[in-house]
């Protein structure tokens, strides 16, 4: 006998319970038990508690997996520019499908792109081609690594269960907002690199797309750091940060237009404030607290984003001369301070100009603006919340002190962000307070500048997921304007894959 059951648990009440009441469900011995979801509901601070969904069986249930055509004869020359999720997953299906593609990443594998980033955040040595947003895993590699997404696809499950098959936490299948952690997800990552070369897929570091060969509207062949290789489709998973490679895809004549996305800074608290604030007298016994909000105090949305539990933030500069910040966690989120990004609606009216890559200079004057406003040497600018809301410069640190690595100057957050960002803020702060108390702590703080939320250009592609007038040309992901996150990078990355798959 098959059942799916559900169940609450209070904080601290053993999982063995859901085992004993499966047992009684049953009327006998449970041989198959698999938690299918684990969410907690904390609506009522009184009345907290774990909601289970999961499926037992007094048989043992076999695991099936799915086999795959095999396309023999001639096989497409395949190049995916990216190895971040949008890139790895793409690769991962197309092997599934018998395509060997040849993954092309400017930045080093995860060894040795995490001995650079920690270069960079201990001496300021900093590595254009290699850091928190170029390199093996993309930038996702250096965050809180969220699996939670807002996007509905059929491939989310076969997505978590491949991380879980490369190593990461059994859990992230069934919790409502499964998380990998930096500290993780770089072993997942070098894992899936291994798989793909074993099945056999290239990858090749520190190997830039450099130009395009297109004739009749069609893709003819890929320049590598300035070397022809032939090539049938090539899948852009370039990444939102990839901005050299936006500048020679529009003089190639790619088709691509303006996209709006959000800026604004990143906000610390103390952690065991925002546990207090969330799960009351169950903040003890229950997993580091995160938080998602909303404000539409100004005229323009303000919303949080990418919340780090027990994080640090992180300098996430891709470009000599400007200041970038970033959230980053382990998996046990065992940190001091919770870090969010804090972020303004940015609109195209913003941009100044109708350029499609207006979006970008916009975003390379905040960086820079940031970059003069902490004094140099990649420190970053920071603002006590509590003087930013009164108007002020901060002279001193509350309880909260920076874990930004390259260390911070106190700089007003106008003397980085436009004025009709920062007067949104001061509206959204006071009004977040009152869903989330403490929000508005005066001893929180505001680290600048949180620009890189998404990606500013959209490469337009049609409904065959090709670029509009391009045949065998495949944006994909998150940097050209079709992803938001690991997830959904992932899922567009599949999506791409059976396209090719299909044509093929």
């Amino acid at each position: 006998m098959f059942k799916q059951l559900t169940a609450k648990l209070r904080p601290g009440e053993p999982e063995q319970v859901l085992l004993e009441r499966a047992k009684s469900k049953l009327g006998g011995p449970v041989k198959y038990f698999r938690i299918l979801k684990k969410s907690l509901d904390a609506r009522d601070k009184n009345n907290i508690f774990w909601v289970y969904t999961y499926e037992v069986s007094d048989r043992p249930q076999q695991q099936i997996e799915p086999v795959y055509r095999q396309i023999w004869g001639t096989m497409p020359k395949v190049y995916i520019a990216g190895a971040g999720p949008a890139g790895l997953f793409c690769a991962l299906r197309l092997l599934a499908h018998g395509i060997r593609p040849v993954i092309l990443e400017r930045g080093k594998c995860v060894e040795e792109r995490v001995r650079s980033v920690e270069k960079f955040l201990e001496e300021g040595v900093f590595d254009p081609a290699c850091n928190v947003q170029f390199g093996e895993g993309g930038a996702g590699t250096f965050s809180d690594g969220k699996l939670n997404t807002q996007t509905n696809s059929p491939s989310h499950g076969d997505i978590l269960r491949t991380f879980v098959s490369f190593g990461a936490p059994e859990e992230i299948a069934y919790l409502g907002k499964p998380h990998i952690g930096t500290d993780k997800l770089r072993h997942v990552v070098a894992a899936m690199r291994r798989h793909i070369v074993e099945q056999g897929g290239e990858v090749r570091f520190s190997a830039k797309l450099t130009d395009l060969e297109l004739k009749d509207g069609r893709l003819r062949g890929v320049f590598v750091d300035g070397v022809w290789e032939d090539a049938d489709a090539l899948v852009l998973a370039v990444g939102h940060s990839a901005r050299d490679t936006f500048e020679m895809l529009l003089g190639r004549g790619i088709v691509m237009e303006q996209k709006e996305f959000a800026a604004g800074v990143r906000i610390e608290h103390l952690q065991a404030e925002i546990g207090r604030a969330q799960y009351g007298r169950f903040s003890d016994m229950l997993p580091p607290a995160d938080y998602k909000l909303v404000s539409h105090a100004a005229e323009r949305a303000v919303f949080t984003f990418c919340m780090c539990p027990g994080g640090t933030a992180i300098p996430a500069a891709s470009e000599e001369g400007g200041v970038v910040t970033n959230g980053m966690s382990d998996y046990a989120r065992g940190g001091t301070n919770a870090n969010s990004a804090l972020v303004v609606q940015v609109k195209r009216e913003d941009f100044g100009s109708p350029h499609p890559l207006a979006g970008v200079e916009f975003q390379r004057r905040l960086e820079r603006a940031a970059f003069l406003a902490g004094g140099g040497g990649y420190r970053a600018p920071v603002q006590r919340v509590g003087d930013f809301l009164a108007g002020r410069s901060s002279s001193a640190f509350g309880s909260v002190l920076p874990t930004y690595a390259r260390g911070t100057a106190f700089a007003p957050a106008e003397s980085y962000l436009p004025a009709v960002l920062c007067e949104a803020l001061r509206a959204a702060i006071p009004d977040m307070d009152r869903r989330l108390k403490g929000f508005a702590s005066p001893d929180a703080l505001l680290t600048g500048v949180e620009s890189r939320t998404s990606s500013p250009v959209r490469i337009v592609r049609g409904e065959d997921l090709q670029a509009v007038g391009t045949e065998g040309l495949y944006p994909c992901g998150e940097g050209c304007g079709y992803a938001g996150g690991i997830m959904s990078a992932a899922a567009d990355g599949i999506r791409v894959a059976e396209a090719i798959a299909e044509k093929y």
